[in-house]
């Protein structure tokens, strides 16, 4: 194992067996590409082998941060040598950097394969900070590669491979989502897009509640939105799409969360400004949950649930039948607010512009539908929101968050 620095070098030697061994050494200017030159050689004795697992291959052949790191924009690391530990299966790496960098990671394992490696992985990339957070599913010795760019760059450059030594697993059940983007959390991406302010910078998000509401400062014009995922979905009754609700207020956009069972998710954010009819990805972030949450879903939104619209009462898109519900909404350019339910019930609005009604929901297995008129000259109704009514207690049906 070499490590190489500006002004010296080590190298550590394990010898496979007992016996004689040349050690031989070769060199070359650092920014040369001449062919490297011997220098020196060294005998070495080995009288009894260190039994161990082989170390992963790393093709690079120097570990820890390279010779010239610093050419690189990276001013230093979080840890310092070769070889990390990860007692019980997980590892958080940080790269300080001396101008905004993109950065790749690559972990390799004997029993890992390429698909299940990516799901170890988060990266984050900040103005002055580079993170990746490290799942460890199997014991033993893992090579961890770091490759970074600039903001404008073309190529990623090898700047760091890591040794890390897993003692104690993680369960394979909590690794990652899959599909992760190398924008993960707050940094570079979110800020480029306008937003600022993040109620969470990390990434990674724990909740013993099922649930979690992630805000950013955004500007009058850019619009947000969100989607959910996961990679097995066991029980669930309705799309993952229905347990995300994206909320703009003036300077601020909210994306609420509840969980439908327990598990890893992901959340991503997408955004556009008015200049752009396409809405493109932001940021990734991972919802973590093994307390076995059951929320039910936020109503179904449709297009015209836009910027200033924001849901009050009530705030579970699962209503019980045969019963009257109260529904607060602030929808800013209706000029009319019905709720569509058994009957149709014309809504009121109040002095602080909060659309008021109460309706009875009907039957399990219907809808009930909240529209808008949106001109006084408009003779149709436009949809907004749609709301499932279901049997059973109102405990049973829960409440979103």
């Amino acid at each position: 194992m070499m490590t190489v620095s500006e002004n010296n070098m080590t190298i550590k030697v394990t010898p496979p067996t007992e016996g004689l061994f040349d050690l031989m050494i070769f060199a070359r200017h650092a920014d040369s590409q001449d062919p490297y030159n011997w220098v020196c050689s060294y005998q070495i004795h080995c009288l009894e082998p260190r039994k161990g697992e082989k170390l992963p291959e790393n093709p690079f052949h120097f570990w820890g941060l390279h010779q010239k790191v610093g050419d690189f924009g990276i001013k230093e690391s979080s840890h310092k040598g070769e070889l990390l530990v990860a007692p019980q299966g997980t590892l958080a790496l940080t790269l300080q950097t001396s101008r905004p960098l993109l950065a790749m990671y690559e972990l390799v394992n004997k029993d890992l394969d390429a698909a299940l490696s990516k799901k170890c992985l988060v990266a984050q990339a900040e103005e002055e900070k580079l993170s990746c957070h490290v799942l460890c599913p199997f014991q033993g010795y893992y090579w961890l590669s770091v490759y970074v760019k600039d903001l404008g760059g073309s190529t990623f450059r090898n700047a760091a491979n890591f040794l890390i030594h897993c003692l104690r697993p993680v369960n394979q059940n909590e690794l990652f989502p899959s599909g992760l983007s190398m924008h993960c959390g707050s940094g570079i991406s979110s800020s480029g897009h306008g937003l600022s302010n993040p109620s969470h910078s990390a990434p990674i998000i724990t909740t013993k509640l099922g649930k979690c509401n992630i805000t950013f400062h955004t500007p009058a014009n850019v619009e947000v939105t969100a989607s959910l995922s996961k990679d097995k979905v066991i029980s669930a009754k309705y799309p993952l799409e229905r347990y995300v609700l994206v909320t703009h207020l003036k300077t601020k956009v909210s994306v609420c969360v509840v969980l439908p069972e327990s598990g890893v998710y992901k959340v991503g954010l997408f955004g556009r400004n008015k200049d752009h009819k396409d809405f493109v990805h932001i940021c990734d972030y991972i919802i973590r949950c093994f307390s076995d949450p059951s929320w039910p879903p936020f109503p179904r939104v449709y297009s015209l649930w836009r910027r200033g619209c924001v849901l009050l009462e009530p705030r579970t898109g699962v209503l019980r039948e045969q019963s009257w519900v109260r529904f607060r909404v602030k929808v800013p350019k209706a000029y009319q607010a019905v709720i569509l339910g058994q009957e149709k019930t014309v809504m009121q609005r109040t002095p602080n512009a909060v659309w008021e009604g109460d309706a009875f929901t009907g039957a399990a297995g219907t809808q009930v539908k909240l529209a808008a008129k949106f001109s006084q000259h408009c003779s149709s109704l436009e949809v907004l929101l749609a709301f499932e009514v279901e049997g059973g207690s109102p405990a049973s049906l829960g409440c979103s968050g």
